[in-house]
């Protein structure tokens, strides 16, 4: 009996721990760089629950679009930055509607 219960115990440990590591992993915040007409890194994988920001450090404004018009940015000016949170794991297409052949990824797991 008693090493069922060390066995139930390191089972309920990790399972708690795993959680623990879900949880910051979700709540980090990952970054997205626009320069030189380019995001930056163009495909971003992130964890459900992580809030991506983009910030513009090209001298003209840019936007960020989803394709599927789930989040979209106002014009953001040099150095200003937008924010989203991906609550639901998918593959999250954009792109800038001020120039549309600027194209990005996000892979939300």
């Amino acid at each position: 009996m008693p090493k069922l219960r060390i066995a139930l115990a390191a089972a309920a440990a990790a399972a708690f721990c795993a959680a623990a590591l879900t949880a910051a992993v979700a709540a980090s915040p990952a970054a997205v760089t626009i320069d030189n007409f380019n995001f930056s890194p163009m495909t971003l994988t992130v964890a459900a629950g992580t809030t991506v920001t983009w910030t513009n450090h090209d001298d003209i404004p840019h936007t960020v679009r989803a394709v599927d018009g789930s989040f979209h940015s106002k014009a953001m000016d040099t150095d200003d930055s937008y924010s989203f949170t991906f609550a639901k794991p998918g593959v999250y297409s954009y792109f800038c509607s001020v120039h549309p052949k600027m194209v990005g990824k996000v892979i939300v797991k």
